[in-house]
C-alpha cells in the first residue's frame, strides 16, 4: 500500500506508521519529491498542504498535491483536515469515483468558542471600542445606545452537528434561548431546545437576535440568506458565520449592515477568499472580520492525525470509514 504525505506529514505520522501499520507492507510517497504521475493508494491532505491557500487560489505546492490526486490511477481513498468538501478538488475526486473522508468534528470545539467570542464582542460592542481606543478617544458606552442584555435574548442556529450543538450548550450557559434549523428528519423537540425543518426558516427568523450559520455547504444551503431571509430578521439583529461564505448572499449582507437593519456580523467566511482589499466590509463598524481561521488552534494537528490513522486502519480492513463523503 503507497500513502501519498507532505514531507511534514511524514516526519510526524512515520514513527506512528509503525504501531498502525505493524504487519501491513507500505511505502510513504513524498508530495514533495514526486512528478506528475506518480501512483498511490491513498493520501492525507494535511493542514501544511493547504497552507495559505484558498478555496479558488492555489499556492504552488497546493496545486502540485492536487495534480498528483487528479493523475493517480490507483487512488482509491483521500482523507483531508478540512472539515468540509466544497473545494473544487473534492467534487472532481467524487466524479473520479475516489472515496474522501473529512475532519468534520475535529475542531468544532475550536470553531464554537470562536463564534462565542464574536457574540459575546459584538454584544459588548467591542468593535465599536476598540476603534476609540485605536483613536485614543475616551468614550463611555454610556455616551451611546447601551448593549442589549444578552440574558434572554435568541438565537436561531442553521445546522445540528457537533459546532451547532456546542454553540447551543455554550450559549445555554449565558440564558440565551437558542432554536435549530435542521436537515435531517425527524425534527423532534428535546431539553428544550426547539428544533424546525429548513423549510420553515423564515417563520424562525422574526425570533433570532442572533442567526448563527453552522451548516454545510450544499445545493439547499448556497444562497440560503439572501435579502429576503434578511428582511425577516427583527432590526438590529446579528449574523454570525462560521460556515461558508458562499450560504450568505455578501451583497445583501452589506445593505443590511449598511442601512442598520443589522446590528453587526462576525464573519469568518466570504463569498470569494481572500476577501477583497476593496471591499466594503473591510471598513465596516459593526463588522468581525476573521480570516477563515475560527477553527485554528494548536491542538487540531494531532485531532486530524488521529482520525487519519483511525481511518487508515478502517481502509486496510476494509471497515466502514469515518466522515465519508456521500
Amino acid at each position: 500500500m503507497r500513502i501519498l504525505l507532505s514531507a511534514q506529514a511524514a516526519a510526524r505520522l512515520q514513527p506512528r506508521f509503525a504501531l498502525n501499520l505493524a504487519g501491513t507492507p507500505h511505502e510513504i510517497v513524498i508530495a514533495d519529491e514526486c512528478r506528475l504521475g506518480t501512483d498511490f493508494d491513498c493520501a492525507f491532505i494535511s493542514r501544511d498542504v493547504t497552507g495559505l491557500s484558498t478555496k479558488l487560489e492555489l499556492e504552488p505546492n497546493t496545486q502540485h498535491f492536487y495534480d498528483l490526486l487528479l493523475n493517480a490511477v490507483s487512488l482509491q481513498w483521500v482523507h483531508t483536515h478540512s472539515a468540509g468538501s466544497d473545494r473544487p478538488i473534492f467534487t472532481a475526486l467524487l466524479n473520479n469515483k475516489r472515496m474522501i473522508t473529512t475532519s468534520a468534528g475535529v475542531n468544532a470545539a475550536i470553531v464554537a468558542q470562536s463564534a462565542l467570542a464574536g457574540i459575546l464582542a459584538l454584544a459588548r460592542h467591542f468593535p465599536k471600542m476598540a476603534k476609540n481606543q485605536a483613536q485614543r478617544q475616551w468614550r463611555s458606552l454610556m455616551a451611546g445606545t447601551l448593549p442589549a442584555d444578552l440574558e434572554g435574548q435568541t438565537a436561531v442556529i442553521v445546522g445540528w452537528g457537533a459546532i451547532g450543538q456546542r454553540i447551543a450548550r455554550l450559549l445555554h450557559a449565558f440564558g440565551v434561548h437558542c432554536e435549530v434549523v435542521r436537515f435531517n428528519l425527524p425534527v423532534v423537540e428535546s431539553a428544550g431546545l426547539q428544533a424546525h425543518p429548513l423549510a420553515a426558516l423564515k417563520t424562525v427568523l422574526p425570533r433570532a437576535n442572533w442567526l448563527i450559520l453552522a451548516c454545510p455547504l450544499s445545493v439547499e444551503t448556497e444562497r440560503l440568506i439572501d435579502a429576503a431571509a434578511l428582511s425577516c430578521l427583527p432590526h438590529g439583529a446579528y449574523i454570525i458565520n462560521i460556515a461558508r461564505g458562499e450560504i450568505i448572499v455578501e451583497a445583501d449582507l452589506l445593505t443590511a449592515l449598511q442601512t442598520g437593519r443589522l446590528g453587526g456580523a462576525y464573519l469568518d467566511v466570504f463569498e470569494y477568499e481572500p476577501l477583497g482589499l476593496d471591499s466594503p466590509l473591510w471598513n465596516s463598524d459593526n463588522v468581525i472580520i476573521t480570516p477563515h481561521s475560527a477553527g485554528h488552534s494548536q491542538g487540531n494537528a494531532q485531532r486530524v492525525e488521529d482520525l487519519f490513522l483511525t481511518n487508515l486502519s478502517h481502509f486496510i480492513q476494509r471497515q466502514p470509514l469515518i466522515n465519508l463523503v456521500q
